[in-house]
C-alpha cells in the first residue's frame, strides 16, 4: 500500500501525490503520470507494482489544478468528466507538476529518475525525455506525441501503441516513427487504453507483453548511482 504526499511546484502550487516504497532501497525512482481519469485505481496499481519491482513510484495529482482527488471509473459519467479536464488541460502547468515529481523522487534517494506515462500521461513521457533531467522514459498510447515531434528526446524512450486505438490515428504512429526511427516503437492488436485493467479496452496478452518490455527497457536505462538515501 502506498501513502499520499504532498509535492510544491516552483509556482506555488502544490499538489497531492500517490507514492509506494519498494523493500529495501530502490534501484531507481519512478514518476507514473496518469490517464485522464486521475491518479486512478489503475495509476495506483501501476505505481504499487513498479514499487514491487524494486523502483521507488510517485504518481502525482495533474489534475489538483482543476479539481482535487480526482479518481475515476469507466462509466459515461466518469468519461465525460475526463474529457472536461482535457479541455482544460495547460500543458506548461503540466509538466510542471511533471518536472516537481521528477526533483521530488529524485531528492528521496540519490538515483536516476525514469518516467512511464499513460494516455495523457504517455504524451507528457515524451515531453519529459525531451527537456527533463531523467534516464528514461516509456510512453503508453500518448495521443499528443504526433503534435509535438519538433520536441527531440534527449534520453532514451520507449512507445506502446494499440493499433486499433480509436482515437491515435495509424498515421500518427507512423508519423513518429519516420521522425524517430531509432525510437522503439511497439504496436499491440489492442485499442487505446489497453493496459487499464477493468476498462472495456483491457486486453491482458498486450498489458503483460507491454510491462514486459517495459520492465527490461528500464532496467537497461536506469542505474542506482548510491545505496544510501539523501540525508536531511
Amino acid at each position: 500500500m502506498g501513502e499520499t504526499v504532498k509535492i510544491s511546484v516552483t509556482d506555488g502550487h502544490q499538489y497531492d501525490a500517490y507514492v509506494a516504497q519498494p523493500e529495501g532501497m530502490p534501484k531507481a525512482a519512478l514518476v507514473v503520470l496518469q490517464e485522464i481519469f486521475g491518479v486512478s485505481r489503475h495509476i495506483r496499481r501501476m505505481t504499487d507494482s513498479f514499487a514491487a519491482q524494486g523502483y521507488y513510484a510517485v504518481a502525482p495529482a495533474l489534475f489538483d489544478r482543476y479539481e482535487r482527488g480526482v479518481d475515476l471509473g469507466s462509466s459515461p459519467a466518469d468519461w465525460e468528466k475526463a474529457l472536461s479536464f482535457v479541455r482544460q488541460i495547460n500543458m506548461s502547468w503540466a509538466q510542471a507538476d511533471v518536472e516537481a515529481a521528477v526533483n521530488y523522487a529524485r531528492d528521496e534517494y540519490k538515483t536516476e529518475v525514469g518516467v512511464v506515462g499513460f494516455c495523457l500521461g504517455g504524451s507528457l513521457a515524451w515531453l519529459a525525455a525531451a527537456h527533463l533531467p531523467i534516464g528514461a522514459a516509456v510512453g503508453y498510447y500518448g495521443g499528443y506525441i504526433a503534435r509535438f515531434l519538433d520536441q527531440r528526446p534527449q534520453v532514451p524512450i520507449l512507445l506502446h501503441f494499440g493499433n486499433k486505438d480509436e482515437h491515435i490515428p495509424p498515421e500518427d504512429v507512423a508519423a513518429i516513427e519516420a521522425a524517430y526511427p531509432e525510437v522503439p516503437v511497439y504496436l499491440y492488436d489492442a485499442g487505446h487504453a489497453f493496459d487499464r485493467q477493468g476498462g472495456p479496452t483491457y486486453d491482458a496478452a498486450a498489458s503483460a507483453l507491454a510491462l514486459d518490455r517495459t520492465l527490461a527497457f528500464l532496467a537497461q536505462h536506469l542505474t542506482m548511482d548510491s545505496k544510501q538515501p539523501l540525508q536531511d
